[in-house]
């Protein structure tokens, strides 16, 4: 599927990974010089069309956003919808997940922008837990942002090299706030925000669980972090 038929700004692009694996991505550019770039990673459902678009409003402020898709090696072009069936199916993807696998393809998408400026990575869900290994394990990064993460309470001993920030919804049912008070405690330089009464996937605003009041103040408080941190 097409960038383009999506609706979206941005084009389909291939990456290739340092065991020379080939990957689609989602590639959206600013109409400007770009202040640097961005790296996006997906929740469970693939490079669908919300993160795609997330990737044109991070174009529309001024950076080169791209997507890896890395479900690439299990399932090319892989993207759902968020109905219970759908959720269903994409729950497979992490049954088994190989994350050094998902690191790889993450390194690949930062080093496809390294060229443009400085590097952050922002993540949702899955790709929420991503971003917070990337930032203890991976190069090229300046800042990293992950969203209701739920495998982060699992590499809280890792600290990140990088300035990190994570948001989570206070009825998150698979993220239990003991979770978000062990990562506070073990990583005190993490700046961690709880959104009250938000859930699970509460900035997405194509799912049940959407959160206008917390998504319209989360947002925000990324973009002032990556323009913080995401410096010539």
């Amino acid at each position: 599927m097409s960038g383009k038929r999506n609706n979206n700004v941005g084009t389909d692009i291939k990456l290739t990974a340092s065991d020379h694996f080939q990957l689609g991505a989602y590639r959206a550019d600013p109409s400007g010089a770009p202040k640097g770039a961005i790296v996006v990673i997906q929740e469970i459902f693939g490079v669908n069309h919300h993160i795609r678009s997330v990737c044109d409003r991070l174009a529309a402020h001024g950076y080169v956003a791209v997507a890896p898709s890395i479900f690439d090696r299990t399932e090319p072009n892989f993207q759902s919808g968020y109905s219970p069936d759908e959720i269903a199916v994409a729950r497979k993807f992490i049954a088994n997940a190989d994350w050094p696998a998902m690191l790889r393809d993450t390194q690949a998408a930062i080093d496809a922008v390294k060229d443009t400026g400085p590097v952050g990575i922002i993540g949702f869900c899955l790709g929420g837990s991503i971003a917070y290994a990337a930032a203890t394990k991976l190069t090229g990064l300046s800042a990293a942002i992950g969203y209701y993460g739920s495998a982060v309470v699992r590499f809280a001993d890792d600290k990140p090299k990088v300035p990190t920030q994570l948001h989570f919804g206070e009825k998150d049912a698979s993220i239990p706030l003991s979770d978000v008070e062990t990562i506070r405690a073990k990583r005190p330089e993490v700046e961690v925000f709880v959104y009250p009464g938000a859930q699970h996937g509460f900035h997405c605003d194509e799912r049940a669980s959407y959160d206008k009041a917390s998504a319209e103040v989360a947002w925000p408080r990324s973009m002032a972090f990556f323009a913080r941190h995401l410096k010539r």
